[in-house]
C-alpha cells in the first residue's frame, strides 16, 4: 500500500489546517512561505480534496469511488461524502476514543482487536451502519495499550451519533452524522466542483 512519508506537520501547514483535527497535540513553529500568489480556483479545490484524503487516510482510487457512491445515494453529494467518510470503521474507533489518531485506529483494525456486531472486521474502510456495535476483543481489553489510549483521550468531546462505554471499550453507532455534527475543515461543495468537471 501506497505510504505517505511527509511529516505529518509540514503536511498539515502545506494544507492550512490544524493538527488537532487528526488527534495530534502539537504546532509547528515555523510559517508557511508563500509568494504573495492567488490561488486560482481550481488550486482551492484540489487543496480541499488534498485535506479530505489526508484527514481520512484515504487514497485517490477510493476518494473517488466514494465520491461516486456519494452522487449516487438521495441528498446532496457533498454531504453524502462526508458521511461516508466519518462512517469508516477506523475513523468511527477514532471518534470513540479507542484510538490517539486515525493512523492508530487503522493499525488497530488491522491487527484484528475489533469486533463490529460480534464478528471481527480487519479492514479499515469498512462502512459501519446505524444501530452497529464497536467493541475491542475480550482478550486485548486488559492490555495497557488501551488504559493508555482511554488516559489519552478521555478528554475527547465524543459526538452525539455515537453511544461510548469506554470502561468496557464498547460503543454503538446510534444514527448516521448529519453535517452539522462533522467538525471537519474541510469545504466539500469545492470537492464536489472539482469532480464535476
Amino acid at each position: 500500500m501506497a505510504v505517505n512519508r511527509v511529516p505529518v506537520l509540514k503536511r498539515c501547514r502545506s494544507l492550512g489546517m490544524d493538527p488537532i483535527y487528526l488527534g495530534i497535540n502539537k504546532q509547528s513553529k515555523r510559517q508557511l512561505r508563500r509568494a504573495n500568489r492567488k490561488m486560482s480556483e481550481y488550486g482551492l479545490q484540489l487543496r480541499e480534496k488534498q485535506k479530505a484524503k489526508f484527514i481520512y487516510g484515504v487514497l485517490e482510487r477510493p476518494f473517488r469511488a466514494y465520491f461516486d457512491k456519494a452522487r449516487r445515494m438521495d441528498g446532496m453529494t457533498g454531504d453524502n461524502l462526508m458521511i461516508l467518510l466519518e462512517s469508516r470503521l477506523d475513523n468511527i474507533m477514532f471518534r470513540m476514543g479507542f484510538a490517539r489518531t486515525r493512523r492508530e485506529a487503522r493499525q488497530i483494525v488491522g491487527h484484528k482487536h475489533v469486533l463490529v456486531n460480534g464478528k471481527q472486521v480487519n479492514i479499515p474502510s469498512y462502512i459501519v451502519k446505524p444501530g452497529s456495535t464497536i467493541e475491542i476483543k475480550e482478550k486485548h481489553k486488559s492490555s495497557p495499550r488501551y488504559a493508555g489510549i482511554l488516559e489519552k483521550t478521555g478528554g475527547f468531546a465524543i459526538p452525539g451519533w455515537l453511544e461510548v462505554d469506554a470502561e468496557n471499550l464498547k460503543g454503538v453507532m446510534k444514527e448516521l452524522p448529519t453535517r452539522e455534527a462533522i467538525d471537519v475543515p474541510v469545504n466539500e461543495m469545492l470537492i464536489v466542483e472539482l469532480y464535476s468537471k
